[in-house]
């Protein structure tokens, strides 16, 4: 039977503007603030704005306050509910059309030797960083080149960061010491992806123009709750990265195909 009057779903009506879509299809390689939208997009800052708030009421797009101006805050695209909202429009128009989730990573012993180099960085380099990094190698089983560094490294990984990496995700840090940025400025990369907005202030050049991309993600030790028991911030944070990488990954194995 012919199904007639069926509301246009949510993330089309969306999606399907121009310049929203303009907006979706650059945050959903890196977060960034509002000037730099309207230079990506070339478009009044008031009218981003508009359908910034717009991406924002349909729950696609969150702000966060930036931790280096506080009076900025970066934009990020939920990518989540992104695939969400796609699967549900293609279940819609018809059911073969519902997307299936991502395939996992090939087994160890079917990958390849290291060829795409990522960095991670941040401010202290011992908790954000360490743990995009440990969350990385972990879902690559090793076939990803990947390192961590901190403009300003502190003395050790945070040991909340240690417990949750090891209690949720069975990954042991314990025996890693943040590393600074200078010890790997001559090195090349193919992907460089900064946690921290004060670290994006900071971050140099590297050889061979490697990508640049940047996750607005709190410090986890600034939280209001990051000394309560559970380690609350901490395990958001680690969620909040592994998801973002879960995202990072297929764009990493097909350049690792392309190579």
């Amino acid at each position: 039977m012919e199904r007639q009057g069926q509301e246009t779903p949510a993330f089309v009506r969306l999606a399907a503007h121009p310049l929203r879509w303009r907006l979706i299809t650059a945050l959903a390689t890196s977060d960034y603030r509002v000037r730099e939208l309207v230079a990506l997009v070339d478009k009044p800052q008031n009218l981003v704005s508009y359908h910034l708030g717009l991406l924002r009421a349909g729950g696609l797009v969150r702000p966060t306050r930036s931790s280096f101006d506080g009076r900025d805050s970066y934009y990020h695209l939920d990518l989540d509910r992104c695939a969400q909202a796609l699967a549900t429009a293609g279940g819609a128009l018809h059911p073969v059309l519902r997307l299936d989730p991502a395939p996992p990573a090939p087994p160890a012993d079917q990958q390849r030797a290291p060829q795409t180099a990522v960095l991670f960085l941040c401010t202290g380099n011992s908790a954000r960083s360490p743990i995009a990094e440990a969350l990385l190698r972990h879902r690559t089983g090793g076939r990803i080149s990947v390192i961590s560094v901190g403009s300003h490294p502190k003395p050790r990984i945070h040991p909340r960061a240690v417990q949750v990496l090891r209690e949720d995700y069975g990954i042991d840090v314990s025996g890693r010491h943040p590393r600074h940025l200078d010890t790997v400025t001559d090195r090349r990369f193919d992907h460089v992806i900064s946690l921290c907005d004060k670290v994006r202030e900071v971050c140099p050049d590297f050889p061979d123009h490697p990508r640049r991309t940047h996750w607005s993600i709190p410090d986890p030790a600034t939280a209001d709750d990051a000394d309560q028991p559970g380690c609350p911030a901490f395990r958001r944070t680690a969620a909040e990265i592994d998801t973002r990488i879960r995202y990072l990954l297929p764009v990493l194995t097909k350049q690792e195909a392309d190579s």
